[in-house]
Parts: C-alpha cells; sequence; structure tokens
C-alpha cells in the first residue's frame, strides 16, 4: 500500500524500542521471543494475559512492535485516504499492550490533536507502554492514559471517535471476540479491526466486520462496499502486506539476514454517522507484471472479484498507473 505520511513516528519507536531492549541480554530476548511466538502460534484462547514480566514485554515489544505498527498504518492510512476530512479527537486502543496500534493512529493524524486511551490486562505491557510513549515526539503519545482492562465480556470501552482492536481476537474465545465487537459498535464512531493475514485471521475480521455492519457501520477500507464478501468461504482470504524494517533481534530469531521482512495482515475499517463517498476497486493481489500487460485482481463496488488486464496499446497512461500500482492501493488512481 502506498502511504503518503510521515514516517518520523516509526523512527521514534524504533528509536525507543532500541533504548529498552540495551538493558536485557540478547540470549534472553531471544529466548523470551521464541517462547512468546509459539504460544501466539498455538492460538489458544486464554483468561490470563500471555506477557508475563518486564522481560517478555520487552523482548515481544522490540520483535512485534514494528510489525504491528507497520500493519495498522497502513490500514489506517488507507481509512485516511477515503475520509481525508475527518480525525478522530478521541482514541481507545483495546488490549493495545505496549501501544503500537497508538503510535500509528499518532502518526496518520500526526498533524491533528487527539486523546489516547490504552485499554490492557497485562500490567507490564502497559508499564512498558507509557515509558516508550514518554519518548516519542507526538503529544499524543505522551499524554496517552494507559489504563488496566480485562478484555472480554465484561469489557466497557469509553465513548471515543475512533477504536482499534489489533491482533487481540485471536487471544479472545468466540464469545468474548463478539462481546468486544459489540461493545466497540457501542462506543465508537469508527473501528478498525486488524489481524494476522492468515485463513483464521480473516474469518475473525470478516465475523467483526458482519457484526459492525449489523450494528449500523459502513464499510471505508478495504471493501468498497458494505455488503457479503465475494470471497467463497474457504477458497481463499483477503489479506494485505506491509514492508517492515528488522532489528538485530528479528535477524537473531529468524536466523534470516535481509534488513526487512513483510507483515501480512487482514483487517476492516468501519464508521457510522459519517458520509462515506463512493469507493473505487481495491487491488487485492500483488500486481502481475508482463510483457506490455498488467493484470489486477480486484474487489469492485458491485461486491464481486474480477481480473483486469491493462495494456500498453490500448489503455495509454493509465498502463503507466497499473505499473506502479501496489497491492492494496484503490483502483483506479484519483486523478
Amino acid at each position: 500500500m502506498h502511504d503518503p505520511h510521515s514516517p518520523r513516528t516509526g523512527a521514534d519507536l524504533r528509536s525507543v524500542l532500541a533504548t529498552v531492549l540495551d538493558g536485557l541480554p540478547p540470549r534472553q530476548a531471544a529466548q523470551a521471543v521464541e517462547r512468546l511466538i509459539a504460544n501466539y502460534r498455538g492460538r489458544t484462547p486464554t483468561h490470563t494475559p500471555v506477557l508475563r514480566d518486564r522481560s517478555d514485554v520487552v523482548a515481544y515489544a522490540a520483535y512485534r512492535m514494528p510489525a504491528t505498527f507497520e500493519a495498522v498504518r497502513s490500514a489506517l492510512a488507507a481509512f485516511r485516504d477515503r475520509l481525508p476530512d475527518w480525525a478522530p479527537a478521541t482514541h481507545v486502543d483495546v488490549g493495545g499492550g505496549t501501544g503500537a496500534a497508538t503510535w500509528a493512529v499518532a502518526d496518520v493524524w500526526s498533524e491533528d490533536e487527539h486523546r489516547t486511551t490504552v485499554l490492557d490486562w497485562a500490567e507490564p505491557a502497559l508499564s512498558l507502554g507509557a515509558e516508550l510513549a514518554r519518548g516519542a515526539s507526538s503529544e499524543a503519545l505522551r499524554t496517552a492514559e494507559w489504563r488496566r482492562q480485562t478484555i472480554g465480556d465484561k469489557l466497557v470501552i469509553p465513548d471515543a471517535d475512533l477504536v482499534t482492536i489489533s491482533y487481540v481476537l485471536g487471544e479472545l474465545t468466540e464469545a468474548d471476540r463478539r462481546s468486544v465487537t459489540d461493545e466497540a459498535a457501542r462506543a465508537a464512531r469508527a473501528v478498525l479491526v486488524i489481524e494476522p493475514g492468515t485463513p483464521d485471521g480473516y474469518l475473525r475480521v470478516i465475523e467483526a466486520r458482519d457484526r459492525l455492519i449489523a450494528a449500523g457501520f459502513r464499510v471505508v477500507a478495504p471493501c468498497p462496499h458494505s455488503a457479503a464478501c465475494p470471497i467463497e468461504p474457504g477458497t481463499d482470504w483477503c489479506h494485505f502486506s506491509a514492508r517492515v524494517s528488522r532489528s538485530s533481534l528479528h535477524r537473531q530469531v529468524k536466523g534470516g539476514s535481509l534488513a526487512y521482512e513483510d507483515e501480512k495482515f487482514s483487517y476492516v475499517a468501519a464508521v457510522r454517522d459519517l458520509d462515506v463517498p463512493p469507493a473505487p476497486a481495491r487491488v487485492i493481489r500483488r500486481p502481475q507484471i508482463r510483457k506490455g500487460q498488467v493484470l489486477l485482481d480486484l474487489c469492485v463496488p458491485d461486491d464481486a472479484l474480477v481480473r483486469e488486464t491493462v495494456t500498453k496499446g490500448r489503455h495509454g497512461p493509465l498502463y503507466k498507473s497499473a505499473r506502479d500500482t501496489d497491492w492494496g492501493d484503490p483502483w483506479p488512481p484519483e486523478a
């Protein structure tokens, strides 16, 4: 996805993460990350926080916050592209942990003042999140409120313009997922739900999307409509990709040498009581560039999936735009 916004907040995040990681031995950090990854991959819903103490939280924040930040920022950039004149005055990050989504909101709406509240049940995560935020240049981050709150059927979300629920639903039981989504729909004017870009993550997003629509919300992104998803269940899943700079801890844990990796994610952004302009189609796969033509897989406004072939001979200037178009972009590009 193309992202027109400033990378300053991301640089701030990498800097403060490097500072806290300095106090943790690399071997201990790598072991903590490996154990936590195994726990998260198991996707066993739990009634207790997965992050137990500061070493867990520091290691996992250094490993996961940059990827979560980039994925949420990409989703929010698509949201803002559709509603460029709207900005949240209040934001609640549900299950926000150390606050990656909060950093993304501060980046996408960097020129607009807003107040943020982070809700999470893990006190060590909230404590580190507040510590990291104090090192940010964003006033919204420095003044954020970090509040301990069980994330489940007893959740109460303060009324807010924007509620983010990022990489949370997979940790909850089915009943708690529904309760959290319904509470977000009650409390917010805009809701962003984001999950890993896996078949299961996509299904959790689709369930949340259906519940938001039933509560009177309209989809802003990525879908160009609020009808049922046209993907036949079990045949495919809708997801996107964000490029993430790898830290030394990433390379140590994964044994890789590349300076980057791609974070795959699924998401839905929806609003109520806001005028949403007609949407263009969206590119839902990486474009295939061949000699003299570009193949674009699109989700289109009349709730269908189509493949469009843009050729050099027939489409002229549009062909160059197609070659520059990325996975997740709207199509055709705005003039």
